[in-house]
């Protein structure tokens, strides 16, 4: 197991200092560690986070963006992209080696482990030893990064494939358990998540969720700030297109969902990653 002390959770935010339902969802949790804001020189209420929070990190968005390829040629850097890549260097100056990128609106992290007689959620008291675990497997392993899952991972209840089925799986989105010892580049300006964990396990990077253990978080492009105007401006198919020209031998844009379709990404695995090939078939 690792020490505490060489861990950080690193909060992701852009104007909403007045609005982090992350920081209380971590607490109420029981996580007792260490909290960093992580926030760049462009927010114009930069000092918000200064007064409330009282341990902040700003970095200079201008030359983050040198250090990665955003995937256009824009000048709009209203992305998340820049502060996931700029851990990295924070966590290593402040003389963390593992880290959590987490996003700063979740309200809850909850336990999901199914069975024929119960399908709800489970209330995470003890998030100190979710970490712990966690790190503790991403350390035995030669994982860039693991994930925790998301709500939306479960829709379907006891008939979706993690309750019928749960394993560790390719997906790798929101959160992002890292370390110094591992870095590497998230790449696209938009859809940066499902760009880097595509196209760098197509080059062989082994990336992932963790189906036991899940996140909340507020509603996508109804909670004002961080990404949201972005969002909007763009629409889902300029988002997903990002991925597309990242891997398109194994990424397409498709229609998505039931009744009220949008459009989306859509990967083929058997194409995206590289494959394990049986010992007896080498020549």
């Amino acid at each position: 197991m690792y020490e505490m002390s060489e861990f950080v959770v690193f909060i992701l935010s852009h104007g909403r200092a007045n609005n982090v339902y992350t920081l209380k969802s971590l607490r109420k949790h029981g996580y007792t560690g260490k909290i960093i804001f992580v926030i760049d020189n462009e927010d114009k209420t930069a000092q918000e986070y200064y007064d409330n929070f009282d341990d902040v990190e700003m970095f200079n968005k201008a030359e983050i963006a040198l250090t990665f390829d955003e995937g256009d040629n824009f000048q709009d850097r209203r992305a998340i992209i820049y502060a996931r890549n700029a851990c990295f260097e924070i966590a290593k100056k402040r003389g963390y080696k593992y880290f959590i990128e987490l996003d700063d609106d979740y309200t809850q992290f909850e336990y999901r482990i199914y069975s024929n007689k119960e399908q709800t959620p489970k209330y995470i008291y003890n998030l100190d030893n979710v970490f712990l675990a966690l790190i503790d497997f991403y350390k035995k392993t030669n994982f860039a990064t693991i994930s925790m899952a998301q709500g939306g991972d479960f829709i379907g209840g006891k008939n979706n494939r993690m309750a019928k089925k749960p394993t560790l799986f390719r997906k790798c989105m929101n959160s992002f358990i890292c370390s110094t010892d591992r870095p590497f580049n998230f790449v696209g300006r938009i859809n940066e998540d499902v760009n880097t964990y595509v196209s760098k396990q197509n080059i062989g990077l082994l990336m992932g969720t963790i189906p036991f253990v899940a996140l909340k978080q507020k509603t996508t492009q109804k909670n004002k700030g961080g990404m949201t105007d972005l969002y909007l401006d763009c629409g889902t198919y300029v988002k997903s297109f990002y991925t597309v020209m990242y891997s398109p031998s194994s990424c397409k844009v498709a229609p998505m969902g039931d009744k009220h379709k949008r459009l989306h990404h859509e990967i083929n695995w058997n194409c995206a990653v590289p494959k394990l090939i049986k010992e007896n078939l080498k020549k």
